[in-house]
């Protein structure tokens, strides 16, 4: 009897083992299917990480063209700066020389 029960059980195992063990429409297996699972999963996301990797080299390109920009400005300004303090050195090198005539023609 006790042969009988575990016979009966370890044929019950076995066709619960197969059951599990089914093949699908395609062919495929538990395991295969866990791996195509596994595979999409994978895919999914490195293509969200390159997604999200040439988002921020897009953000540094338009943040590097902001700063050129800025730096490229800054130095027209610089140069009109220099220009206009030049100028006015100029004025002031006039107006010290025109006074000093003015002294001498006053001594003279």
């Amino acid at each position: 009897m006790k042969a009988i029960t575990t016979n009966t059980l370890l044929a019950s195992a076995l066709l619960l083992a197969l059951a599990g063990c089914a093949r699908d429409d395609e062919g495929k297996g538990p395991a295969e299917r866990v791996g195509k699972a596994l595979d999409q999963a994978t895919a999914g996301v490195t293509r969200s990480v390159k997604n999200e990797i040439a988002r921020a080299d897009d953000a540094v390109d338009y943040a590097r063209s902001k700063v050129g920009n800025a730096t490229q400005e800054a130095s027209r300004g610089l140069e009109r700066a220099t220009e206009k303090m030049g100028q006015s050195v100029e004025r002031a090198g006039q107006a010290i020389q025109e006074n000093a005539g003015k002294d001498k023609d006053k001594e003279g």
